[in-house]
């Protein structure tokens, strides 16, 4: 919600005048919404919780909620209205699943809104401590795996046989006095008072007043630049969730006024993609909303009757809806080796799919197989990656064939994204085609010369890293030296084969330049 309680008439000098060098010993303690984020407005993230962990439904009955939530906050107490907040996103929930979607989804939006001069204060200290009246096991995953917090305060949920029941533990929602006596609490064997205090609103003087420097973080004006990727202090390069922006009040009522519209839509562009001639889906998907972008010089089919083998295609890999971009952007039919796909996805599916065994010299023999029968699509990377990074390319294609031609896939998606790590994967494709327009973009780079391939002497792993680096390259993206099972570790706590339920958080610790 957003705060009405800032005291403008107080002494305390604005978080800008704080001096942060030669401050690696000390103490920041900083509130959170507001302060060492921009926004102001926590309701974005108890929807995300809301739809991510119980569905439309749920943040249907967040929206009907939150009215009341604001005129509790404004007429009777801030306390009040974070209660109904609370109740109307984590009654009945699973704790797992608040804590699944706290991990592998929160981060990502948190990230976005970091405010820069708190940050710059935050990040200087030795120790650093957040005071938050918003649920604890919200915030904690991305304050301590993401900004190095050592201790997060925040309001404590009730549970129940593994579920939320909506209501707080004591001492309550963590606003005012509950705030500073939080932290004597947790300071109670400090001989020594923190070193700086950093709130927003007059709820936090109480624990600012406790610090041997306080600092006020005044409304962020129009146009004020959060923390840039850049400069965070760890890289968010895996993320969950279906919600591509961040759910304010009035975008989480468009979402639910179009999914049933979406999903009606999505059939008909899956119904398109699927029963027509694949020389004409290209202009079926424009028709349809859906653009497609094709770059570069597509390589003929090869000729059967020419003995040639097919050609292996080389793509980064966003969805799984990846081969059938490119069949479109070809105008035929290019079969595709997958890792793992839904029942209902191979289905739909308008070209041949064929699974890997995870068994290499199986594998082998099956991708040279239908390299026999003609052009071949695969992913090296084994799983999606919706930011601007190449996971590690397996390098068993490279041993396989000369006939090497990498393709850098990307897409644009404005409300759904089309792959999940948490949830069922037979709704990708529906999920991405819910997009009002959503976009790809397929760019056939040169063929791999031969003097460049494993038939010339080079090793398979470094034909493989020269193609991710080709493709990083011209999608402007960084390569990782991640795998697949680095990706559902951190995002669904297995390794891609069998679900488990709790989440671990990614560690980022794997970056590499390309």
């Amino acid at each position: 919600m957003a705060q009405p309680n800032v005291d403008f008439t107080c002494k305390f000098p604005t978080v800008e005048q704080c001096e942060s060098s030669g401050r690696e010993d000390q103490t920041v303690v900083s509130d959170m919404d507001g302060t060492l984020l921009i926004g102001r407005n926590a309701f974005p993230y108890f929807a995300l919780v809301a739809f991510e962990a119980g569905g439309v439904l749920r943040l249907l009955f967040l929206l009907l909620v939150a009215p009341i939530a604001g005129v509790l906050y404004y007429f009777i107490s801030e306390s009040a209205g974070i209660q109904v907040l609370i109740f109307a996103t984590f009654s009945g929930l699973k704790v797992s699943e608040i804590e699944s979607v706290s991990k592998a989804v929160l981060p990502k939006f948190y990230s976005s809104d970091l405010h820069p001069e708190t940050w710059r204060v935050f990040s200087s200290c030795g120790k650093r401590i957040v005071l938050t009246a918003n649920p604890r096991i919200m915030v904690e995953a991305f304050l301590k795996d993401y900004l190095d917090a050592d201790i997060v305060l925040g309001t404590e949920i009730g549970t129940f046989n593994g579920r939320a029941t909506g209501f707080v533990k004591g001492p309550g929602v963590l606003v005012g006095q509950q705030k500073a006596a939080a932290l004597q609490m947790a300071l109670k064997s400090s001989s020594s008072a923190p070193d700086i205090g950093i709130g927003d609103r007059k709820t936090d003087f109480p624990f600012m007043k406790l610090c041997k420097e306080s600092y006020l973080v005044l409304p962020a004006k129009n146009g004020l630049e959060p923390v840039s990727r850049d400069k965070l202090p760890k890289p968010i390069v895996f993320h969950d969730g279906r919600l591509v922006q961040k759910p304010y009040p009035l975008t989480a009522v468009l979402i639910i006024l179009w999914i049933p519209v979406g999903f009606l839509l999505a059939c008909l562009r899956i119904a398109a993609g699927s029963l027509l001639p694949m020389p004409i889906v290209y202009y079926a998907f424009r028709a349809l909303g859906v653009r497609v972008t094709v770059k570069g010089n597509p390589p003929p089919p090869v000729q059967k009757s020419t003995g040639q083998t097919g050609v292996l295609f080389i793509c980064s890999h966003r969805t799984l809806l990846d081969p059938i971009f490119l069949s479109t952007a070809l105008g035929r039919p290019i079969a595709a080796v997958t890792y793992s796909i839904s029942r209902l996805s191979e289905i739909i599916s308008p070209i041949k799919t064929v699974r890997l065994n995870r068994d290499r010299i199986k594998d082998a023999e099956m991708i040279k197989q239908l390299l026999k029968e003609g052009d071949l699509a695969i992913c090296p990377e084994g799983t999606t990656c919706r930011e601007p990074f190449l996971l590690r390319f397996s390098s068993m294609f490279a041993e396989l064939t000369d006939e090497l031609v990498p393709v850098a896939m990307t897409n644009r998606m404005s409300m759904f994204h089309g792959t999940t790590a948490r949830g069922w994967k037979g709704m990708d494709p529906f999920y991405f085609f819910m997009n009002p327009s959503p976009a790809y973009e397929v760019t056939f780079l040169n063929k791999l010369p031969k003097d460049l391939t494993c038939g010339a002497g080079k090793s398979s792993h470094d034909v493989a890293n020269y193609i991710q680096r080709m493709i990083a390259s011209t999608l402007s993206y960084e390569c990782t030296g991640f795998t697949r099972k680095d990706k559902y570790k951190a995002l669904a706590g297995n390794d891609g084969s069998v679900v488990e339920k709790k989440p671990k958080v990614a560690a980022a610790k794997n970056i590499m330049g390309c």
